[in-house]
């Protein structure tokens, strides 16, 4: 996967949408900074969820973008792949497959 590429379309998406109706794209925005922000969890912690759900969900939007927000958050290429790992636990072979994707994310936003 090309996550730069992934990321840069699922953004320019967001953007159509909100040429189309702002208001719901303001909402979809809002949704996301309120979720992450740190509370009894860490930003941080959030994203390494996030990336754990977007395996599990198998959408490599969701993963190009909270690989990239977890990183920014601080979090390490190990905590990101133990997230990746739980969710091969609950989803199976079909998630384990797509932690190829943040394989190739962590690479692309050149995690150490």
């Amino acid at each position: 996967m090309d996550a730069k590429q992934t990321l840069n379309d699922f953004m320019n998406s967001l953007k159509k949408l909100g040429e189309f109706d702002k208001k719901y794209a303001d909402a979809v925005m809002n949704l996301v900074k309120e979720s992450e922000k740190p509370g009894v969890l860490s930003t941080k912690e959030k994203e390494l969820i996030s990336v754990a759900l977007g395996v599990a969900a198998h959408c490599p939007y969701c993963i190009a973008f909270h690989v990239k927000n977890a990183l920014d958050a601080g979090a390490t290429r190990a905590e990101i792949l133990e997230s990746a790992e739980v969710a091969g636990l609950m989803g199976g072979g079909p998630s384990i497959a797509y932690i190829t994707l943040v394989f190739d994310a962590l690479e692309q936003f050149g995690a150490k």
